[in-house]
């Protein structure tokens, strides 16, 4: 699987024990820097996706609950990045002009792929890449450096047409690849549910936008409840590159609906 980490911060981190210690010490909220709206609505308060679309972090906002909205705000989400620079400026804020940062905060120099093979040995371990028609492509240096839909850093060539990580085989230590056409998935099959509106979710269905990594965009579909708390989305247009550890985040509109953890991807047509 490709997880998170970022969310599981804030689902344990963040908005479980520092807002506890926040309750503790009488505060009457905990506000975040997050790039994210929280708004008035006829139920009570929700989530909205940021102003600035380029910085809207709601992708990794889904699993916020009902109870920690109450008590959560975000002053950032209604402006522009721009915006808050200045208002940094002008209070002499040292953070300023301090770069972006697209690193998970606990993984030195970004490294990802070494900190797992620390905390999982073995998981760096040599294998095949092998295609979809069986043949044996290449060899590579552990599964933790590839990740479902990706192209680039394969290392193989000679094909007419590019190829993608299609599928991953721990147990065989083998990397499947084929062209984009083998990515293709229209149902998703969700666990973990964080669901945000009041009224529970329908047997019959809700439509939404559904974004299945962070940096795609919401695409229609319609999601049904499933049981032991999870869901199904069905999406009217296949989708590629779906991996199991990502979220799945739900949208109306800017509103943030909620959203679960990738259990699996599959094709209905395929089925």
């Amino acid at each position: 699987e490709t997880p998170i980490p970022c969310v599981r911060c804030n689902q344990t981190v963040k908005f479980r024990d520092l807002l506890a210690t926040a309750r503790e010490l009488g505060a009457d909220c905990l506000a975040t820097g997050h790039y994210i709206q929280r708004k008035a609505g006829p139920d009570g308060p929700e989530l909205h996706r940021a102003v600035d679309p380029k910085r809207d972090q709601s992708y990794f906002l889904f699993a916020t609950t009902r109870e920690q909205l109450d008590f959560l705000r975000f002053p950032l989400g209604g402006l522009q990045k721009d915006a808050v620079r200045e208002e940094a400026e002008r209070f002499g804020l040292v953070v300023a002009d301090k770069p972006d940062s697209q690193d998970i905060c606990f993984v030195p120099q970004g490294s990802y792929a070494a900190v797992v093979e620390k905390l999982r040995p073995g998981a760096a371990d040599p294998g095949e890449i092998v295609h979809l028609d069986g043949r044996v492509m290449g060899r590579h240096q552990g599964i933790i450096h590839y990740t479902i839909g990706q192209r680039r850093g394969l290392g193989l060539g000679g094909e007419s047409d590019p190829l993608f990580v299609v599928r991953l085989e721990p147990e065989t230590r083998r990397v499947i690849v084929g062209p984009k056409a083998a990515l293709a998935r229209d149902r998703v099959i969700l666990r973990e549910m964080n669901w945000l509106p009041q009224a529970p979710l329908s047997a019959e269905g809700r439509r939404i936008a559904v974004k299945l990594r962070s940096v795609s965009e919401p695409a229609p579909a319609t999601l049904y409840p499933q049981a032991n708390g999870g869901a199904e989305v069905v999406l009217d247009t296949a989708q590629f590159g779906i991996s199991p550890g990502q979220a799945a985040v739900c949208y109306e509109g800017t509103r943030v609906l909620g959203g679960g953890w990738i259990a699996a991807a599959e094709s209905r047509l395929a089925a």
